[in-house]
């Protein structure tokens, strides 16, 4: 009898599992929102330079900025630029004629206004982070996922020592805290740095909140689980775009994603430590303790008394045998079969990131409402995990990962040919981009569960992350490059996971096949035929059998 045999004795999915999910699975909402929010608190609203004489020129007087700024090549006072000399001409002349004039610009001199009818206040404008500042805007958001890889890093090591509910509890706090600060913050260098401890918060919730979701509940419900836990951060997004629409100042925005985590800490106390871990790092009475508690909450009291001890450690031999094992991250590289398999994921999970993040994080540049662009790239997410779902069971998981690349790569492609002036069909490709590589973050995840074998599954998710993570932060710098070709970031943007899909027929097919315990039977082709495992998927959403209690939730 193994582990997944002592959950079904003691409720299986019962009431325990089911409240302790839905508790999980609301902070996942905010986790959207603190990944996409500099979309609306770092947004660009229209500037101009500020008027340098206010006591000569009347700001309300109709094409007063012509005497001010030349005119850009869309016929609209330049942002950065002004004349060193007032053009003095008559107010309502005509603005080609006067801008076509060889009159010596600076830079603004005086700052800049804003247009604040969509934003009353962003980071942008209250730093001044325009024109030869503009850099510092995508540079928060990079130092933000170097905070999520960072957090991955350390607070992922950190809950394999003192445990999953233990640094969960820690990472609801500092994201709390972090988050309330961040709307707090005096200047931008404070800005940048309680951002990057977000960031880290961010993580610890993310690879705490799976692993208790996975190690709670059976082996059949997981990739139910999974989906609705992928679904939430899905719902999250579309809350965002209704709060930023409600919420147009970004300390105040930021404030309102931030404080819910100071309820999550508190009723995370209610949570129980992962059983599973806790055998394994050798605490097994406080494991039986645990499994007490979950039986009586499912109303199981006859097999809470059964629970022993001697009993718990005769259930688990396989788990602690596998525990003991000295398997290390090197063997991800050691063998050939296994090396193949970790660079080509290693390149799937960076450029699925990489360019997900390089489209929902730069809204403004389909030229449409910033807050129904976000409701449209959240929705989009619904039927693209579904049909990823349904394609990975029916098709399998190659074909699938395959085409999720290369079509989201050509969907962003595609735009470098489309004319600025044709924005609905921009924005069509982009949503369809999106929807694809949505649907590769969830084939990817079940797919490196699939091809690991179960002594390295865990390090080889972790070094998907880890390449995740890099790409997020690389994505917001490659949009600099666009400064020097215009069509350079839709380029690398596509070409990415275009790349990334050919390397997927290198790889093995996994669907309706049993999976590998050790990187021996990965090597030989060797596989195990038990009963259970060798039936076939046979409808949407339904759990993929695994021997491994680390599967990651597809967010």
């Amino acid at each position: 009898m193994g582990f997944a045999d002592l959950l079904e004795r003691t409720g299986g999915m019962g009431r325990f599992q089911v409240t302790q999910v839905i508790l999980l699975c609301f902070p996942i909402l905010f986790m959207a929102s603190h990944n996409l929010l500099q979309n609306f608190s770092a947004a660009i609203p229209n500037h101009w330079c500020k008027i340098n004489d206010t006591g000569i020129l009347n700001s309300s007087e109709e094409g007063w900025e012509s005497l001010l700024s030349p005119f850009d090549v869309k016929g609209r006072p330049d942002s950065c630029l002004e004349f060193v000399e007032i053009q003095w001409s008559p107010v309502r002349s005509n603005m080609t004629s006067h801008n076509s004039t060889d009159a010596e610009t600076r830079s603004c001199t005086m700052g800049w206004e804003y247009d604040r009818e969509e934003f009353t206040s962003t980071i942008i404008t209250e730093w001044d982070l325009v024109c030869g500042n503009k850099n510092r805007r995508q540079l928060a958001q990079s130092l933000y996922m170097a905070g999520v890889l960072v957090g991955a890093i350390i607070l992922g090591g950190l809950s394999d020592r003192y445990g999953r509910r233990a640094l969960l509890i820690w990472s609801y706090l500092q994201m709390a805290v972090s988050g309330t600060c961040t709307a707090f913050s005096p200047n931008y260098l404070s800005y940048c740095v309680f951002r990057f401890l977000g960031g880290m918060a961010l993580s610890g919730i993310g690879l705490n909140t799976t692993a208790l979701i996975v190690e709670w509940v059976p082996t059949k419900v997981r990739t139910i689980t999974g989906t609705l836990a992928g679904y939430s951060y899905t719902v999250g997004q579309l809350a965002l775009a209704g709060l930023a629409y409600g919420i147009r100042d970004w300390r105040w925005l930021q404030l309102s994603v931030s404080l819910p985590f100071f309820i999550y800490f508190l009723y995370s106390w209610w949570f129980p430590e992962s059983a599973r871990w806790l055998v394994l790092s050798g605490s097994p009475s406080k494991a039986v303790n645990e499994m007490k508690r979950v039986a009586k909450y499912n109303g199981k009291l006859e097999e809470a008394d059964q629970i022993t001890l001697e009993s718990l450690k005769a259930d688990m031999m396989k788990e602690v045998a596998c525990g003991n094992s000295s398997y290390t991250v090197l063997d991800l590289f050691r063998t050939s079969t296994v090396r193949r398999i970790s660079f080509a994921l290693s390149f799937v999970w960076f450029s699925t990131s990489f360019a997900y993040y390089g489209l929902a994080m730069d809204l403004q540049k389909f030229g449409v409402s910033i807050y129904l662009i976000q409701v449209i790239f959240g929705a989009v997410d619904f039927p693209a995990k579904l049909i990823s779902t349904t394609s990975m069971i029916y098709i399998g998981r190659r074909v699938t990962q395959f085409f999720s690349l290369v079509l989201g790569g050509l969907a962003i492609m595609a735009n470098i040919f489309v004319p600025n002036e044709f924005q609905t069909l921009r924005t069509s490709l982009a949503v369809f981009g999106k929807g694809c590589l949505a649907a590769s973050f969830s084939c990817v995840f079940l797919y490196t569960t699939e091809l690991y074998p179960t002594v390295i599954r865990q390090s080889g998710l972790g070094l998907g992350s880890t390449m995740a993570r890099l790409g997020g932060i690389v994505a917001p710098l490659v949009k600099l490059s666009g400064d020097f070709y215009p069509f350079l970031p839709l380029l690398i943007y596509g070409g990415a996971p275009m790349l990334s899909g050919l390397l997927i027929y290198f790889l093995p097919e996994t669907v309706n096949k049993p999976l590998p315990d050790t990187i021996e039977e990965v090597e030989i082709g060797k596989k195990k035929t038990p009963e259970k495992e060798g039936k076939k998927e046979i409808i949407p959403l339904q759990t993929v059998t695994t021997n491994s209690d680390s599967v990651r939730v597809a967010l």
